[in-house]
């Protein structure tokens, strides 16, 4: 056969064909284990968004770019928008290849119609309504807003933020106390019957955050800087000499005595890295190494993240556990920090129990914010799918101070894959549109990055004092996005532009 008659489209087609199908093959095998591993002591469910979750897995395990290319040339899809479909896509391409290469007898038989073929939306959709509320009219995406503590002092706050499009409430249970969100859950119930839209409310409970309490400068306005030594104390008051002139106690005295000589220590969202210098009697001293420009100011109530540090910590705290019957009475959903592992849910769910839970089933989040919630995240899913509504959330602030920030971005586009697999809804969140909440004008990279996370099923902003514009921008920005993408896939709309 000459080289022309056998690079003829149909026998590439016929190529690519073996080729596929033998991937096919391989993608049920490794499946099938997949999903006996990951279901747990639950066993395997009956469940065809837990399916295809194991069959993306599957594929993703293999490189397939030049195949994607193969498929490409002969006019075919090349696979790259099949998260949500992976058996109903792979059978498409199938079914094309063999009409090019002539007809083959060992194809498998194509989705019966355009809704069996788009099945995975359809779940998606559903889940993503029973978790967080009916989509409005112009936007598939919802608007996540963190109440400050004034919006418990009256109704105006909260009913501007509704207007403006804010589809959950989102109360921090690591402020405030019982009677202010109480108030807050009550003003949301009421701005919701004022626009006609069911307001969703979520309480997220702390967990085990560790955060700076008291702090110490040797200097009033002195700023960490490269090089500068930090002590951290865990009983008693910040402690100071002439080699250490910056000190702060921290939230959860135990880690200080689980820390070691190396381990990396993150602060306020990453805004300064340092590493352990050493460890005794109660105290590490810690040095710095990278830090913003003009250093960093040593405050109470902000984050310390420890990528390499064991703590061997419990997602729930007592307060956790306290806080828990307010959030069945008065939540939707339970946001739940720290949470690394299936049997997290089972603790959860045990603790609602105790507290008094009853029937009412509420709805998950579990925050993605450490490595080990990452490793785990297919058996979170499988585990927590089970219970009832569930998302995600890309806690994009803790999880970058875990894993670096070089990490994050493409992290974030993993989460977002693995969850449009799995039909579970995805909540985009941290220092969304922050300058705009903060200053009321935005920065052209955070237009961007909100554009992006139309991507995503929810779109979280966080207290400020222009929250009220930030939301009434982020809903028209959102409303327009809907017309040129859904999730991966480009949409193309008519353009008026040119």
């Amino acid at each position: 056969m000459n080289i022309t008659a056998a690079n003829t489209p149909a026998m590439r087609a016929a190529a690519a064909h073996e080729e596929l199908l033998g991937l096919r093959a391989q993608i049920l095998t490794d499946a099938a284990e997949r999903k006996t591993r990951i279901s747990g002591e639950g066993g395997a469910q009956d469940d065809p968004a837990i399916d295809n979750l194991c069959h993306y897995l599957a594929l993703r395990h293999h490189d397939i770019r030049p195949l994607q290319r193969r498929l490409m040339a002969l006019g075919l899809s090349s696979m790259g928008r099949l998260e949500s479909r992976v058996l109903p896509t792979t059978d498409a391409v199938l079914n094309a290849l063999s009409a090019l290469a002539g007809g083959r007898a060992d194809v498998p038989p194509p989705a019966t119609d355009e809704a069996s073929f788009f099945a995975g939306e359809a779940r998606l959709d559903e889940a993503t309504g029973a978790l967080l509320g009916d989509r409005g009219l112009d936007r598939r995406t919802r608007i996540m807003v963190t109440l400050p503590g004034m919006a418990a002092d009256g109704p105006d706050m909260t009913l501007d933020l509704a207007r403006a499009g804010m589809d959950v409430a989102r109360i921090n249970c690591a402020h405030d106390g019982p009677e202010v969100w109480r108030a807050m859950t009550a003003y949301v119930r009421q701005a919701g019957k004022v626009v006609g839209r069911d307001i969703k409310v979520l309480m997220d409970v702390a967990g085990p955050k560790i955060r700076t309490e008291a702090v110490a400068t040797a200097e009033k306005k002195a700023r960490l800087q490269a090089g500068d030594r930090l002590r951290l104390v865990a009983d008693g008051e910040p402690r100071l000499d002439d080699a250490v002139r910056f000190s702060a106690t921290v939230s959860l005295p135990e880690m200080v005595t689980r820390l070691t000589a190396g381990d990396r220590l993150r602060y306020d969202d990453g805004k300064l890295e340092a590493v352990v210098e050493s460890v005794g009697d109660g105290e590490a001293v810690v040095v710095v190494k990278r830090t913003k420009a003009g250093g960093t100011k040593l405050k109470p109530e902000k984050g310390v993240n420890l990528p390499d540090t064991a703590l061997g910590l419990s997602p729930l705290t007592a307060k956790d556990e306290t806080d828990l019957e307010t959030v069945i009475e008065c939540a939707d959903l339970i946001g739940y920090s720290f949470v690394s592992r299936p049997e997290d849910i089972d603790l959860l769910d045990a603790v609602l129990a105790r507290r008094g839970q009853g029937a009412r089933q509420l709805g998950l989040i579990a925050k993605i914010e450490q490595p080990l919630a990452l490793a785990n995240l297919p058996g979170l899913i499988a585990r927590a799918r089970r219970r009832g509504p569930f998302g995600v959330m890309i806690a994009r602030g803790d999880l970058a101070a875990e894993i670096g920030f070089e990490r994050l971005a493409e992290m974030q586009e993993e989460i977002l894959w693995l969850c449009e697999a799995a039909s579970v809804p995805c909540i985009w969140a941290t220092q969304v549109l922050e300058d705009m909440v903060k200053e009321g004008i935005p920065t052209r990279g955070e237009m961007t990055d909100a554009a992006m996370a139309a991507r995503a099923e929810c779109v979280m902003l966080n207290k400020g004092p222009a929250i009220v514009e930030a939301v009434s921008l982020l809903d028209r920005l959102l409303a327009r996005m809907d017309g040129h993408l859904f999730k991966k896939t480009p949409t193309l709309r008519a353009l008026k532009s040119w």
